[in-house]
C-alpha cells in the first residue's frame, strides 16, 4: 500500500492518501495536548501504544457487530483504515463521576452512575467543542436522527465491551470518548481510536490513574502509566 501526500494533522495523528482512494494510512504521534490545546507536551511512545492498543481493542470490538475503520496494522506506529467522513460529535460515555462531569455538576469524582450516561458535545476546537443534545445535533445537521441513534446504540455497545475487557485486566473503564464517521456508502463506523488519550482507566485495586489525566494534571509516571496499562492488554488479549 503505497503512502501519498498527506491529508490531515491533528493533536495525536497525521492522516495520509494511499493509492486506494477508499483508505488512508494513520500515522500516530507522540505529541500531548489538553484543555482544547491549551496544554502541549511529549509522551515518549505514546504513538506506539495508542496505534496498538486501539488497534487490538477495534478487532475485538469487531468480533462483537460493532463495525469499525480499521483495516490492517501496518507499523508500530501506522495504521491502514477505511477513508470515513468524520460526524462532528464527540460521543462521551461515563460509568464513574470524573473530569468535566464532576467539575461541571459539582459531583465528587469516583461515584459509580447506576447506568451508564452518554454525552455528545460538537467537535470544534474554536468553540470549545460545547456539549450538546439531540436536538441541537439535529438543528445543526450534523447527522440525521437515524444516525444518531445507530451512534447511540454502539456507543452503549462499545461501553459493555471495554469494561468488560479491562476488567479482566484489572483496570476500570471510568469513562471514553469516540468518534464516528460515515464511509462513502453512508455507513455509521466506529473511527478515531481507543487509548489512554481517549479513556480514563483506574486501577482496579488502588484506584491509581493509568491515562492521560497523569499529564493533565501534571501527575508524573505518564509514560510509565501508558506502559503499564498496554502491558496489561497484551497479558489478556
Amino acid at each position: 500500500m503505497q503512502k501519498l501526500e498527506q491529508v490531515y494533522e491533528g493533536k495525536a495523528k497525521k492522516v495520509f492518501k494511499t493509492d486506494d482512494p477508499e483508505l488512508f494510512i494513520v500515522d500516530y504521534k507522540d505529541d500531548a495536548t489538553a484543555f482544547n490545546g491549551l496544554k502541549k507536551g511529549t509522551i515518549k511512545g505514546k504513538g506506539v501504544i495508542n496505534n496498538q492498543m486501539s488497534n487490538r481493542l477495534m478487532e475485538m470490538l469487531a468480533k462483537k457487530g460493532i463495525p469499525t475503520h480499521f483495516v490492517e496494522e501496518l507499523s508500530e506506529r501506522e495504521t491502514l483504515v477505511k477513508k470515513v467522513s468524520i460526524v462532528p460529535l464527540e460521543v462521551i460515555v461515563r460509568n464513574i463521576a470524573a473530569g468535566s462531569f464532576s467539575k461541571h455538576y459539582g459531583v465528587e469524582e469516583g461515584i459509580k452512575f447506576d447506568e451508564p450516561v452518554l454525552e455528545f458535545s460538537y467537535k470544534n476546537d474554536d468553540l470549545g467543542d460545547p456539549l450538546l443534545n439531540t436536538s441541537h445535533a439535529l438543528a445543526l445537521k450534523v447527522a440525521t436522527k437515524e444516525e444518531i441513534d445507530t451512534i447511540k446504540k454502539y456507543a452503549l455497545a462499545v461501553n459493555e465491551a471495554l469494561k468488560e475487557f479491562w476488567a479482566k485486566c484489572g483496570v476500570t473503564l471510568v469513562d471514553f470518548k469516540i468518534e464516528f464517521g460515515r464511509t462513502s456508502d453512508g455507513t455509521i463506523i466506529l473511527a478515531d481510536e481507543i487509548s489512554p488519550d481517549t479513556c480514563r482507566l483506574w486501577d482496579s485495586e488502588t484506584g491509581e490513574k493509568l491515562d492521560k489525566d497523569r499529564f493533565r494534571r501534571d501527575l508524573g509516571g505518564v509514560e510509565e502509566a501508558y506502559e503499564e496499562v498496554m502491558k496489561r492488554l497484551l497479558n489478556n488479549n
